[in-house]
């Protein structure tokens, strides 16, 4: 087993930005070019990349993605979410080098397709669940719906998908720490591989979530703290591979 970090590049109007609990006006950005901040990460050591086009997530189509291709052409694996709504958007990023592509919102709005998606592409496809509360929030985290985030992730379990991506709305870019006990709640109760992602500001936190890597924690995305200098990827690595 290996827990793995994803340097996370967010992307709006083609720059990378963070923003405070996905509110759209609570824009930091943090450079003007996504492709450089990958070449940044790979140069650390990263293995993955995290990115997401919020320009398309709001949008529901794809708007950033020149930058996700331009990425995967390093050598380093990528995973996307944002903006994909059809069977044509999987592909044109799976045939062009990214490795992982990110179900979000249409998990929710249309369950039917995102089953019959993980079932035709397998580990290539990941279940994104955005939780406020505990409740999934969709389309870019401006909607919350009635259900809950584990409700949904072990109807995708039973479905056939292997890792989902978790995020606790409350706690993303807020340095506070990461919502250990949602994570770890969801990685038992679908059996499945899970990401962590929101709240991690320093290295105990990436330390903490690896006490559940037997439970099926198997990563965490780190954003913020590494544009704010909290530590570097390098570090990251250096504390989950101790």
């Amino acid at each position: 087993m290996t827990f793995i970090i994803y340097p996370a590049i967010d992307m709006r109007g083609g720059k990378c930005v963070r923003l405070l609990q996905g509110d759209y006006d609570k824009e930091t950005v943090y450079g003007d070019s996504p492709f450089k901040m990958a070449q940044r990460f790979v140069e650390q050591g990263a293995a993955w990349i995290h990115m997401v086009d919020l320009d398309g997530a709001k949008a529901g189509k794809r708007i950033n993605d020149p930058f996700v291709l331009e990425a995967a052409r390093l050598k380093v694996r990528v995973q996307i979410g944002g903006g994909i709504r059809s069977e044509s958007d999987i592909v044109h990023y799976l045939e062009n080098g990214v490795e992982r592509v990110i179900i979000g919102s249409v998990a929710i709005s249309n369950p039917e397709f995102a089953i019959e998606m993980v079932r035709k592409y397998g580990r290539q496809i990941v279940i994104g669940l955005d939780a406020k509360n505990g409740f999934v929030a969709t389309h870019g985290w401006l909607h919350t719906s009635e259900m809950r985030a584990v409700d949904v992730g072990k109807k995708f379990a039973d479905a056939g998908a292997e890792t989902f991506i978790f995020t606790d709305i409350a706690t993303d870019g807020m340095l506070s720490g990461p919502n250990l006990a949602a994570v770890n709640e969801l990685a038992l109760e679908t059996k499945k591989e899970v990401i962590a992602s929101g709240g991690v500001s320093k290295l105990a936190d990436l330390a903490a979530l690896k006490e559940y890597e037997k439970n099926g924690v198997r990563g965490a995305i780190v954003g913020k703290a590494l544009y704010e200098g909290k530590f570097s990827v390098i570090e990251a690595l250096r504390e989950v591979q101790n």
